[in-house]
């Protein structure tokens, strides 16, 4: 029985033992392990002045486009040099010429009906001067003459038809001018419909010019950018905002300058967008030399245009701005602040700040990875 009682005896003594050995083992100390501080790069916001730049985009126009139509019949007899697509011109450059022989002719023609009617109205004048003569010689009073005796009406009538005989001159004049087609006012053909030699007929189409004095941009404005322009100062003509207008020629970035003119004053129906427009003057350089190439028409542009300006605000760069629009600050004690802020702009570089910051307050501007409210940093390096 011993033997058999043995094992289990000296199992159980050890299970014992184990036990009292397990709980009557010290605890170990306890260190305290240190708050590590994550080194950042700070930055110390002033309060500053900017400007907002609004950003859109559109398509270079002509401000005036204009189809040129002949108002009279004739073959062309000459075409200027200019006159061919990408032809520049003057205001009064003749572009082409009509043959004018009918026209001189019927010109002629009015003026000799002129010439005989101005004839029949001094035989009429004469011959009135007679009646009046003659009646006197009876005694009686002028006011009882009747019409006839003094030849009244015939005078009228001669009257009449040199009025009618100096309109036809004019006329006459007029068509024959028109066999001259001129340039109303500087630009450049785009198009061209005719050429020497060939017959066109009243109201044929000759071709299509378009002016280049200065050209115009229109660019969509949606709520928001136009809330950062002063609408009321423009639409009173005290301000013209300036714009940068960009685009690429030849592989290059070019830059011309424009001014913000008018609002078309009307909200398009099919994306909700009110319309501005920047005028370009002489975009192909015609009557100052620039060294920036010409600005195309139908070029797709960039638009920067210069809005209200902000006073005592903070600029904080692009990265230092957390999700939530939360600004990660730095207090007395190195400890991280997380501060609610509210942006009115943002452009490639800033945000702008009005509220949830204060004057000489020392923003984190590097990555700290997640941001957790009061952990400890290390100002490393600061601005």
């Amino acid at each position: 029985m011993k033997k058999i009682l043995l094992p289990f005896a000296i199992i159980a003594g050890a299970v014992v033992l184990s036990l009292a050995m397990v709980s009557l083992k010290p605890a170990p100390a306890k260190l305290e392990s240190p708050e590590t501080a994550v080194a950042v790069e700070t930055l110390v916001l002033e309060k500053t002045q900017t400007q907002l730049i609004v950003q859109s985009q559109g398509t270079v126009q002509p401000r005036t486009r204009t189809a040129l139509i002949s108002e009279v019949s004739g073959a062309v007899l000459k075409v200027s040099p200019q006159y061919v697509v990408g032809g520049v011109f003057k205001a009064g450059d003749i572009l082409m010429q009509l043959d004018p022989t009918d026209y001189q002719v019927a010109l002629q023609r009015a003026e000799a009906r002129l010439i005989s009617m101005d004839a029949q109205l001094s035989f009429e004048q004469a011959r009135s001067a007679q009646a009046e003569k003659e009646w006197a010689m009876t005694g009686r009073p002028a006011t009882e003459a009747p019409l006839l005796a003094l030849r009244k009406p015939y005078l009228a009538e001669a009257r009449a038809n040199v009025l009618q005989a100096q309109a036809e001159v004019k006329q006459a004049q007029q068509k024959l001018d028109k066999t001259t087609i001129r340039a109303p006012y500087a630009g450049m053909v785009s198009e061209k419909g005719t050429d020497i030699g060939q017959y066109v007929s009243q109201g044929s189409k000759l071709g299509e010019i378009f002016a280049i004095d200065y050209a115009e941009v229109r660019l969509p404005m949606t709520k928001r950018d136009l809330s950062k322009l002063d609408i009321a100062a423009m639409a009173n003509g005290q301000s013209r905002p300036t714009v940068t207008l960009r685009a690429s020629v030849g592989g290059a970035e070019v830059e011309w300058n424009a001014l913000l003119v008018r609002s078309e004053g009307v909200v398009d129906q099919r994306n909700r967008a009110q319309y501005l427009v920047a005028q370009v003057d002489d975009p192909y350089n015609i009557q100052q030399r620039s060294e920036n190439p010409p600005l195309l028409m139908g070029s797709f542009v960039r638009a920067s245009i210069a809005g209200k300006k902000l006073d005592k605000i903070f600029a904080v760069p692009r990265h230092a701005l957390l999700e939530g629009d939360n600004i990660a600050a730095v207090d007395g004690d190195n400890r991280l602040r997380l501060k609610k802020v509210e942006k009115v702009f943002g452009d490639d570089q800033f945000y702008y700040i009005t509220n949830g910051l204060e004057e000489g307050v020392e923003i984190i501007v590097s990555a700290v990875g997640i941001a957790i409210d009061g952990m400890r940093v290390n100002p490393v390096g600061s601005q």
